[in-house]
C-alpha cells in the first residue's frame, strides 16, 4: 500500500512538473512572438491608410515614415525581450514531452500587475498551471543561502555590489529588421557593434514555440509598461505615489533598526521587485512574491544582468494609436533601469521568491516569521480575499504591521464560465471587517490619489481612489 501511494505522488509530481513546463513554454511563446503580432498591427495600420482616398493620404505625408519608425521601435523592443529570454535559466527540463498533459485551468489566468487605462480586470494577467513557479516545495523550496539577487524564478538571496559578467556587450543593440529577430532564437543576435551572439538554450528553439494567443501576448506588451513603472525615470511619479507612503510608514513604524538583526518584510505581489528593493534598502530584510513567470523572467534579468543605469532603451507606448498627443510622443524611447539595483544599498538578506502565495506562505513554517507585510496592488488579485488576510495575519508576529495599498479591482471579478473558479469581491468595509476578525486593529487609514502604468502623456487618464492603511496583529493578551 505504501509503495502504491509513493508511486502515485512521484506520479503526482512528474504530472505537476510537466504541467508548469507547459506553462512556461507558454509564457516564452508569447515573449518570442511578441515581433510578429507587433507587426501585424503595424500591417493593420497600413491597410487601413491604403484605404484612404487619394486626397486624405496627401494629408498624412508622414504616415509611411511613421510606419516604419514603428518597425525599428519594435525591433529594440525585441532585442530586449530576446537579451532577456537568453540571459534566463529555467529551473525545470524544458525538452520534456508535454504534449499529453491537460490542465483544466491552463486558461485561467493569474494577475500580472496590469491595472493600466488600456485594459479590463481580467485581460493582462498571468497564465499558471499548478498553482507555482518554482518553490515546489513550498515555503521549504525558498532557501536563505543564495548569492545572486534572483538568477532565477526562486527565493535568492542578495549581496551588495553583486558583479555580473556582461551578457551582450552595450546591451543597446538594434537588430536590422524583422526576419532577424523572429529567427534570432535559432540563429543569432548582433548588438550595435555588429557582434553576434549565438542562443545557448535548446529551450528557445523555434520548434517548441507554441502558437499562442493574442491575449499572452497583450501580457508582454503590459510587462513592458511595468518596466517604465518600476525602472524608469518616466515611472518615478507613480513611485512617489505609491511606493513613497509606504516607505515612510515603514521607516516611522521601524525607527531604531538593528544592522545586526533586522526586521524582516515581506513583500506579496512583488511584481518587478522594485519596491522589494526600495524597502531593503531602508534597511529591512526585504522578500519579494511573485506568481507570474512574465514578471520573474524579467525582474530576474533587471536585477541581475543590469550593469549600468540607463543600459537598455525601450518604446513602451507604441502599442496604441488611441489619445496621443502627437506621434513622437508615442514614438518617445525611455532609458532602463534608472538605477543600477546592485550599487542600491541593499540589505543582507534580499530575496525573490516565485511561487502562489497562497500555496508559499501557508506553510507551518511560516507562522510568526515576519514584523511586517507590504501588499501594494495586491489583495484584489485573490481569488478569496478572506484566505489572504487569514494568511497575512498568521505569518505576522505578534505587534506585527501590515501596510496595503491599493485599491479592489478583483482580477478574477469577469472570469465567467469556470465551474471551478471563484471570486469573492468584498467592499472596502467588509475587508476591514474580515481583518479585525483576524486580529488586526486600524492604526491608520487615508485615500491617495494614483495610476497604474498610465502613460503619462496619454490624453486619458485612469486614477484609482487607492486605499492605504496601516493595521497592527493584537498581542495576545495572557492571564
Amino acid at each position: 500500500m505504501e509503495i502504491e501511494e509513493d508511486e502515485e505522488r512521484r506520479r503526482q509530481r512528474k504530472l505537476e512538473e510537466a504541467l508548469e513546463v507547459k506553462s512556461l513554454r507558454r509564457i516564452i511563446s508569447a515573449y518570442l512572438n511578441y515581433p510578429e503580432a507587433a507587426e501585424e498591427d503595424v500591417r493593420r495600420y497600413e491597410k487601413s491608410f491604403k484605404k484612404l482616398p487619394p486626397a486624405h493620404k496627401a494629408l498624412l505625408p508622414h504616415y509611411p515614415s511613421k510606419f516604419q519608425n514603428l518597425r525599428r521601435c519594435i525591433s529594440l523592443n525585441s532585442y530586449f525581450i530576446f537579451t532577456m529570454l537568453q540571459a534566463f535559466e529555467p529551473p525545470l527540463d524544458m525538452s520534456q514531452d508535454v504534449d499529453g498533459c491537460k490542465d483544466p485551468h491552463l486558461e485561467n489566468f493569474e494577475h500580472g500587475h496590469c491595472h493600466s487605462e488600456e485594459r479590463n480586470a481580467s485581460s493582462c494577467q498571468s497564465a499558471s498551471t499548478s498553482g507555482r513557479m518554482c518553490c515546489s516545495n513550498h515555503a521549504e523550496a525558498c532557501p536563505q543561502e543564495k548569492s545572486n539577487i534572483m538568477s532565477n524564478p526562486t527565493t535568492e538571496e542578495v549581496k551588495s555590489e553583486q558583479q555580473h559578467e556582461p551578457i551582450f556587450g552595450s546591451g543597446a543593440g538594434e537588430v536590422e529588421n524583422n526576419n532577424e529577430i523572429a529567427e534570432c532564437c535559432s540563429n543569432d543576435v548582433a548588438d550595435s557593434n555588429g557582434n553576434a551572439f549565438s542562443s545557448p538554450h535548446d529551450w528557445l528553439d523555434p520548434s517548441l514555440q507554441l502558437n499562442v494567443p493574442l491575449v499572452d501576448v497583450d501580457k508582454v506588451r503590459c510587462i513592458i509598461r511595468n518596466i517604465v513603472r518600476d525602472w524608469a525615470a518616466e515611472g518615478e511619479k507613480e513611485r512617489n505615489q505609491c511606493y513613497e507612503p509606504i516607505l515612510e510608514e515603514l521607516d516611522a513604524q521601524f525607527p531604531n533598526r538593528s544592522k545586526e538583526s533586522p526586521p524582516a518584510c515581506l513583500v506579496p505581489g512583488a511584481g518587478l521587485g522594485r519596491l522589494a528593493l526600495e524597502i531593503s534598502c531602508l534597511g529591512f530584510i526585504s522578500q519579494g512574491n511573485e506568481f507570474s513567470y512574465y514578471m520573474m523572467i524579467c525582474s530576474s534579468f533587471i536585477l541581475n544582468h543590469t550593469e549600468t543605469t540607463g543600459q537598455w532603451t525601450i518604446y513602451p507606448w507604441i502599442h496604441s494609436n488611441c489619445n496621443s498627443l502627437s506621434d513622437n510622443d508615442q514614438l518617445r524611447p525611455v532609458s532602463i533601469p534608472d538605477i543600477h539595483p546592485a550599487s542600491a544599498g541593499i540589505t543582507e538578506g534580499f530575496s525573490m521568491c516565485g511561487g502562489d502565495f497562497v500555496e508559499v506562505y501557508n506553510d507551518s513554517s511560516q507562522i510568526g516569521v515576519w514584523d511586517a507585510v507590504v501588499t501594494c496592488f495586491f489583495i484584489d488579485t485573490a481569488h478569496n480575499i478572506i484566505e489572504y488576510i487569514e494568511i497575512i495575519s498568521r505569518i505576522l508576529k505578534e505587534g506585527g504591521v501590515w501596510i496595503n495599498f491599493g485599491p479592489l479591482l478583483y482580477h478574477f471579478a469577469d472570469m465567467y464560465g469556470q465551474e471551478d473558479d471563484m471570486s469573492i469581491e468584498l467592499s472596502l468595509e467588509d475587508v476591514k471587517k474580515i481583518a479585525f476578525h483576524y486580529g488586526f486593529e486600524l492604526e491608520k487609514e487615508q485615500t491617495i490619489e494614483t495610476t497604474y502604468t498610465t502613460n503619462p502623456r496619454s490624453m486619458m487618464q485612469n486614477h484609482y481612489h487607492a486605499a492605504f492603511w496601516t493595521m497592527r496583529k493584537k498581542r495576545t493578551t495572557t492571564t
